[in-house]
């Protein structure tokens, strides 16, 4: 395996030390020591995997050096725009060096959501025109595949891609963890809140990672069936549109997203786009814990920013933020009554259960199940 520190140092002894992305579970022991020993202003984790794009291209041209951008390969969606119309060689011919989670690698059990992705991961970067290699796990050869890799880019000026199996990087800490102790309110049992004070007849719009996870797991401890949530197990950030898709057509019914905050600063457009529509059984529940918890715990903004005044400039009919149980208790009860779209922030600390599982229906039994409710 390859030593976080080890894979570090050879890019920096190669003159590259600037780092944008957003995180990913091959990658967290590199992102963890990326975010312990490069400079603040060196590691940006972005909103999106395009936007750490449009920073690495800023950065290359304010320095002529070339910058990394890490992501999971299901971020390559999110780059293909800028990749094709900014940093190809035959627009601005832009350097970077790409570092590629590869989540459902074939051959290599994965969660269903990552297996057309895993499929198709180095057929884009050949439709893309990007040169790759797949980082050996023997530290010496992956020391000249970088080599190699620094010497293509700056030879041609064009984007080159390292891809990372599952085991890749050895096990590294992050230490810099502590941030938001002031938080008590555990993300499980909000969830379990917010979920028990529902309609029967409302939907759950629920984002991917532990969102999901522990909503499907509330359900099933409960002995409740599946059928009112949608559990959005993939397309990041994409949560909130999927329930205002359902909310415009299903009037008669609350449709809650329950969305992470890292999700929802992905693209935080949506939230404009579900103001703009007006729904007034739309309620959308930011579960904020100020980190992308599912690949490491590495941050976001979403505790250094008000996402509920977000909600409000962009037009949503009222926007509330708690973070006790009490105060969510309270909260709950008051909306009952109201007409939204309402924004609700409920601050959580980081973490969840290690026994936490998985859901155990498929993403289309789930579909069918969902559709099957709402059309009753």
């Amino acid at each position: 395996m390859v030593r976080p520190a080890f894979f570090y140092d050879i890019l920096k002894q190669n003159d590259i030390d600037f780092y944008a992305g957003v995180p990913d579970s091959l990658l967290k022991n590199l992102c963890a020591y990326i975010t312990d020993h490069a400079e603040e202003k060196n590691n940006i984790i972005a909103a999106n995997e395009g936007g750490a794009m449009g920073i690495a291209a800023g950065y290359h041209l304010a320095t002529g050096r070339i910058p990394v951008v890490y992501m999971q390969n299901s971020g390559e969606g999110n780059t293909i725009n800028p990749l094709a119309s900014l940093t190809d060689k035959e627009v601005y011919n832009i350097p970077v060096l790409l570092i590629i989670g590869w989540r459902g690698m074939p051959g290599v059990h994965d969660e269903p959501q990552h297996v057309k992705q895993g499929k198709v991961t180095l057929s884009l970067l050949d439709t893309m025109g990007i040169k790759y290699e797949v980082l050996s796990k023997e530290e010496d050869v992956a020391a000249g595949q970088v080599r190699c890799a620094v010497d293509y880019i700056r030879e041609t000026n064009e984007i080159y891609a390292l891809v990372i199996e599952k085991d890749t990087f050895e096990k590294y800490q992050l230490a810099n963890n502590d941030a938001h102790t002031e938080l008590t309110l555990s993300r499980e049992e909000a969830i379990q809140t917010v979920a028990a004070a529902i309609g029967e007849k409302d939907i759950i719009v629920s984002t991917t990672g532990m969102i999901s996870r522990e909503l499907f797991e509330y359900r099933t401890q409960m002995s409740q069936g599946h059928e009112r949530d949608f559990l959005t197990v993939g397309s990041m950030g994409h949560a909130s549109q999927i329930a205002l898709g359902i909310a415009l057509e299903k009037t008669d019914r609350r449709v809650w997203c329950f969305d992470g905050d890292g999700a929802c600063i992905m693209h935080m457009g949506g939230m404009a786009i579900v103001a703009s529509k007006a729904p007034k059984n739309y309620i959308h529940v930011v579960f904020n814990n100020g980190a992308h918890d599912s690949v490491g715990g590495q941050p976001t903004v979403g505790l250094s920013i008000s996402l509920p005044d977000v909600a409000r400039a962009v037009g949503y009919k009222k926007a509330y933020s708690v973070s006790s149980m009490e105060s969510l208790q309270e909260i709950l009860q008051q909306i009952q009554d109201e007409e939204g779209p309402l924004f609700l922030q409920i601050c959580v600390k980081k973490g969840n259960r290690k026994d936490l599982g998985r859901p155990t229906t498929t993403p289309v039994e789930n579909k069918k199940a969902l559709m099957e409710f709402l059309g009753k």
